[in-house]
């Protein structure tokens, strides 16, 4: 037999079922992006948080007592917590209506781009300072 009748032999036959994808049902379907714009966004709320918190405690002596859990830290121990609890809290919010989006990432890294410099911003002493009472 010759390998053209072999092929012709086999061509009747079906074709093995594709392989399946667990998120689709079908192989080669991209799954939703959401979740990842989710983590993306959170972080720069995590970040804007850090700033706004650094700048409350500068503009509030109220604020930095309250911030300050740790005394041998100071307000940083309560301005890091709050941050890292805005950006859990922001995070499964954030998943959980962005979860099922198929294209958010281009979007989510300008947003999170953004919330990361107002962040840094804040940290900056030369800008907190502005809000420090006289």
């Amino acid at each position: 037999m010759t390998h053209n009748e072999e092929r012709a032999q086999h061509a009747d036959q079906p074709l093995p079922p594709a392989p399946v994808n667990d998120e689709k049902g079908t192989a080669g379907v991209d799954r939703p992006e959401g979740p990842i714009s989710a983590a993306i966004i959170a972080a720069g709320i995590g970040a804007a948080a850090l700033g706004l918190f650094t700048t409350l405690a500068e503009a509030s002596t109220d604020v930095a007592d309250w911030l300050q859990w740790n005394d041998r830290v100071g307000p940083l121990s309560g301005k890091t917590l709050m941050a890292v609890i805005v950006w859990l809290v922001s995070w499964a919010i954030l998943h959980l209506a962005l979860r099922n989006k198929p294209r958010e990432t281009g979007r989510a890294l300008t947003v999170a781009l953004v919330l990361i410099g107002l962040g840094v911003l804040g940290t900056f002493p030369t800008f907190f300072q502005l809000f420090a009472p006289e």
